[in-house]
Parts: structure tokens; C-alpha cells; sequence
């Protein structure tokens, strides 16, 4: 598993396997974010992983994110799920479609620079997504 923590709160890691759900448990994490569609090569399917979540005693939050489907229902399907038991965990095939959620879910909350520099500290580049995280920014005033 490759854990990277973006805030206290957030760690998001490429996909985890069903016996990394009991050890991230164990480890404290409290919820967990599954943003991989399950027809995605390598995903592990989320009703499993649902299962394994229920099992090790976390939230779970099935938030299937497709290369370049962002939509305003996924990104505060993300944000509510960030205010559930923390701490959480996200996951997709490498990590960086549930950080641009993370970035895009904090738009107008936190200052471009201090999202970009948390991306980019955890090995994430987000300078794609700062036209719409400043859209979002501009709408959230």
C-alpha cells in the first residue's frame, strides 16, 4: 500500500487490495472512499470492498471517477464523504483522481497555492485542474 497523507484527515493511495481494508482499520482510518469504476482494469469491485469495510467496521463511499467525468454530484459526493469518521482514506488506480476530488472539493476553501503545494508534497500535479478548481472557487463566493 502506498499511503500518501494529504491532511490530517485524508491519506489517498492507488488501489488497495480487500486484506489492506482490515490493516488501514487497524490503522486507524475510519472511512473509506473507493473512487475506482469497477469495469476499470485492476479494480477490485466495490461491493467487496464494501463488504471488507463493513467488516473491518468503516464507512464506505462507492464514488466511481472515470478519466475526465468530473461532475458536480461526484465532487460533493467526495466532500461528504469527507465529513463522515475521519480519518479517511481514498483510493483510485494511482491516487491522483481522488486528490484532483480532494483540491476540487476545497476550492475557494483553501488558497490555490496551499492545494497545489499539498498535491504536489504527497507526488500529485494538479496544474490541469486549476482552471476548474478556479471556476469552482469563483462560484462558491
Amino acid at each position: 500500500m502506498d499511503l500518501r497523507q494529504l491532511t490530517p484527515n485524508l491519506a489517498v493511495s492507488p488501489q488497495i487490495d480487500l486484506p489492506d481494508v482490515a490493516v488501514l482499520a487497524r490503522s486507524g482510518f475510519k472511512t473509506l472512499i473507493n473512487n475506482r469504476p469497477d469495469d476499470e482494469d485492476g479494480a477490485v469491485d466495490h461491493q467487496a470492498m464494501a463488504q471488507a469495510a463493513a467488516d473491518a467496521g468503516m464507512e464506505y463511499h462507492y464514488l466511481p471517477f472515470r478519466p475526465g467525468q468530473v461532475t458536480p454530484d461526484l465532487i460533493q459526493g467526495f466532500a461528504a464523504a469527507l465529513d463522515g469518521a475521519k480519518p479517511a482514506v481514498a483510493y483510485c488506480r494511482s491516487g491522483n483522481r481522488s486528490t484532483v476530488l480532494w483540491a476540487l472539493a476545497h476550492a475557494g476553501k483553501l488558497s490555490e497555492a496551499e492545494v497545489l503545494n499539498t498535491a504536489s508534497q504527497a507526488g500529485y500535479d494538479l496544474s490541469g485542474v486549476v482552471p476548474l478548481m478556479r471556476s469552482l472557487a469563483g462560484a462558491s463566493r
